[in-house]
């Protein structure tokens, strides 16, 4: 199968995670979450760690800039450029995206679609309060929510422009979900069933 080159999208607690994981098993793209990378940045306290830690633990974002360097230099690597990927996490803004799709074209491997996980608002609170992060607070959650709406929801009509949005619906079991992402993904490649 040749290598895919997919985004996924959707509010914070619709999943992505998980069903970013079983998308990595099934078409083997790498997995690049830029929160996993910016985890790791606070947990072994570079200066880049520190300064994405005050960011998250007041629920804002992290700036463009700092965000499209580590994205850029991660999809230049070796592995990246065999396998594909899978963003989650990135991009966050039309802004962003418009710098993933310069990155892409220099490389000249072209996205192959823009996934967002639909759930609502109510379904997405109750999971992140309920999975107990140090970030979860009630009123940090309420902020990135929000911020997503006004920020990053831009970015759906960026992607539906340029005929690269799928929408799927994020709730019910897991497999469910999971079997939706994959009819979306394998309609785009052009495949049947043929994982």
């Amino acid at each position: 199968m040749a290598a895919v080159r997919l985004v996924i999208l959707g509010r914070q607690g619709s999943g992505k995670g998980t069903q970013a994981a079983r998308l990595v098993g099934a078409y083997g793209p790498v997995h690049i979450s830029t929160g996993d990378m910016l985890r790791t940045a606070v947990k072994s306290g570079t200066p880049l760690g520190l300064q994405a830690k005050a960011l998250m633990d007041s629920g804002d974002l992290v700036g463009d800039g700092l965000i499209n360097s580590i994205v850029s230099e991660r999809l230049a690597a070796s592995d990246v450029e065999v396998q594909g990927f899978l963003l989650d996490g990135y991009p966050r803004t039309p802004d962003q995206a418009t710098a993933l799709e310069g990155f892409l074209a220099e490389a000249g491997t072209p996205l192959d679609t823009a996934l967002n996980l639909e759930v609502p608002v109510d379904e997405v609170t109750a999971r992140m309060v309920a999975r107990g992060r140090a970030d979860d607070t009630e009123e940090a959650i309420r902020r990135r929510l929000d911020l997503y709406e006004s920020e990053t929801a831009p970015l759906l009509a960026w992607f539906d422009e340029r005929g690269l949005l799928d929408v799927v619906d994020g709730l019910g079991a897991e497999e469910a979900v999971f079997d939706r992402l994959s009819s979306v993904i394998d309609s785009r490649l052009g495949v049947g069933d043929a994982r």
